[in-house]
């Protein structure tokens, strides 16, 4: 056989996985454009519920009126634009996740998709649990803490008015609740994430235990980051995601424990030994063996 069918046959299979993954891309974007256009004819009931929390913070405080408003004549077209696309996004990300499965998969041996396919379902379900506690928990402290920096009296003596009163624009209340929204999704995905690399051998729960003084300060940097200047958010934020950190560290002690169990069944480990000392024989061995510097 020559060199040119040998290029023929590689190139065949790239081109069934282009073709592949086009079909793929082309079911996720129109699932998405439907899911949008679904979102987009109900998007005042979607606009009304995500501003629940704030009503509820406003009617704490005694005010019945909740209404935002429009700052600029195109602003509504372009708040409804966004919940579809933000709203088609979520309506159609079960199905794109079940798209990539499909591309993804057959490459898998069988136990790789059964490691792998745990996650595919985690991975949304923990992005729902993140945004229901933005929204249920979160961002009503939130608005609470914003609405209380309103004011009510006059100049002195006088009837000329004092007041200061919230009148919140419709689309930058609408990018401070998406904001809230993914921002805690992602957070959620933390055990989810370093439990994949734990699998895969590209975290152990040693080193994540050994960065926390880092993994804190970086926490820190993220609330401050993702959350609005006010330090209840971002105090419920470094809370909850170094939670979640801890987390992920017990659950790939877990996954260790079991690939220490299955190798000592096929008798590659013995009985007291585990992967993870194995490995620190060869990092002692690694620095045992580092030339020294003659200047030193």
């Amino acid at each position: 056989m020559s060199n040119a069918d040998d290029l023929e046959d590689s190139a065949a299979p790239l081109i069934e996985h282009l073709a592949e993954l086009r079909n793929r891309l082309i079911h996720s974007a129109i699932a998405f454009i439907i899911g949008m256009i679904i979102c987009f004819t109900v998007w005042n009931p979607i606009f009304n519920f995500l501003t629940e929390p704030l009503c509820s913070a406003m009617q704490a405080r005694g005010q019945v009126n909740c209404g935002l408003i429009l700052i600029k004549l195109q602003e509504g077209f372009f708040v409804a634009v966004s919940i579809s696309l933000f709203g088609g996004l979520v309506l159609s990300f079960p199905y794109i996740s079940y798209q990539l499965w499909r591309f993804v998969a057959p490459g898998l041996y069988k136990s790789e998709k059964g490691a792998f396919l745990p996650f595919m379902i985690a991975s949304p379900f923990m992005f729902l649990l993140g945004s229901s506690f933005a929204f249920y928990v979160v961002m009503p402290l939130a608005f609470d803490f914003f609405l209380g920096f309103q004011q009510q009296g006059t100049v002195g003596d006088t009837n000329v008015s004092a007041a200061i009163d919230f009148q919140g624009s419709v689309q930058e209340y609408l990018r401070l609740t998406i904001k809230f929204i993914v921002a805690f999704g992602l957070c959620f995905q933390l055990p989810v994430l370093l439990t994949l690399m734990g699998k895969a051998g590209l975290v152990s729960s040693r080193g994540l235990g050994d960065v926390r003084k880092y993994a804190v300060v970086a926490i820190l940097l993220l609330a401050a980051l993702v959350t609005p200047p006010d330090v209840i958010t971002q105090v419920i934020l470094f809370i909850v995601v170094y939670g979640l950190y801890e987390i992920s560290i017990q659950l790939v002690k877990r996954v260790e424990k079991k690939r220490d169990e299955k190798l000592r069944e096929e008798g590659v480990l013995g009985e007291d030994e585990s992967l993870m000392d194995i490995y620190d024989e060869f990092d002692d061995v690694d620095d045992v063996d580092e030339p020294q510097d003659p200047k030193a």
